[in-house]
């Protein structure tokens, strides 16, 4: 159990293996300051793509000494794009991050089927959350990709998340299929869901972590609303991921923790043959900085 954000760094620089980011479109003040961090503390190797004189010119005024770091001069975005997700297929980097781009010209090479980094498995976003008044940190999923997962889709989000806390040394993760309330009700979609995922845990469909559902917010939070409801579950209130409905429901309630309640997030897209970093532009040097020590993490498997 991680409580914490630092105690996720922690957990990642005593891996004597530093890990190689890629980061796309380099020349950005925010992205290498965030990347700089990362590798004073140890956990990674840049390897920049991007408008080589604005690096350099960044770093120099910035006071960034990444030594003997590879640059591969790129002025046009989508050679950027084409070039970074190169370095990643050929071995040369473990995970993404964008850099000052436009999203889309990033993940329209990452899915490109003949030159992509498509493996097989769906990409979802897993934000790691550290939430005041919560005992550890909490996986949110997914609030970033899919619009509106099926069945089929949660079990590959689920998988993902799933994935990542192995990653972190979870052995048995608890998931929370969130609903509206913890009772079945047949005529919500998400509900009957729910209650399919937790029997497909139970029959051994999904593996390596204990599935509830349909749940609640307040009982997956909180095991004294728990005891109060008489909900008995080893997720309640110890809930490791919270696999969201709908897009919009996980977007809603992950900035609903950072904007109104002084949470704090990492995010990553996973499922592809490397991690990626897409944080916005608004994000704060904090959450780049995670989201790049995250990253490192689940690029261990």
């Amino acid at each position: 159990m991680l409580k914490n954000f630092k105690e996720m760094a922690e957990l990642v620089k005593a891996n004597p293996v530093k890990k190689r980011i890629v980061l796309c479109c380099a020349h950005d003040e925010h992205s290498l300051d965030a990347v700089y961090e990362a590798f004073k503390e140890g956990i990674v190797e840049p390897v920049f793509v991007g408008k080589e004189d604005e690096i350099k010119a960044i770093c120099a005024e910035q006071g960034f000494d990444f030594g003997d770091v590879a640059i591969y001069n790129e002025d046009d975005d989508v050679e950027a794009a084409k070039k970074a997700v190169a370095l990643i297929r050929e071995g040369k980097g473990d995970f993404l991050m964008k850099g000052r781009m436009q999203t889309a010209d990033l993940l329209r090479q990452v899915v490109n089927k003949e030159t992509g980094l498509q493996v097989g498995k769906i990409m979802s976003h897993v934000g790691l959350f550290q939430v005041p008044n919560y005992h550890k940190v909490v996986v949110l999923t997914d609030g970033g990709m899919l619009l509106q997962p099926d069945l089929e889709q949660k079990v590959k989000i689920i998988n993902n998340a799933v994935d990542v806390l192995h990653a972190l040394g979870y052995e048995d993760p608890k998931v929370g299929v969130m609903c509206g309330a913890e009772v079945l009700n047949k005529k919500a979609q998400e509900s009957v869901d729910a209650a399919a995922l937790k029997e497909m845990n139970q029959n051994g469909e999904i593996t390596g972590c204990t599935v509830e559902g349909p749940i609640s917010y307040d009982i997956a939070l909180s095991k004294e609303i728990a005891e109060f409801k008489k909900f008995d579950s080893p997720v309640a209130g110890e809930v490791d991921a919270m696999i969201m409905p709908s897009m919009a429901t996980g977007n809603m309630v992950g900035k609903s923790w950072t904007v109104s309640s002084n949470g704090m997030m990492a995010g990553i897209i996973v499922g592809a043959k490397a991690p990626i970093v897409l944080t916005s532009r608004g994000s704060s040097a904090e959450e780049k900085f995670y989201s790049i020590v995250l990253a490192a993490a689940a690029s261990a498997n």
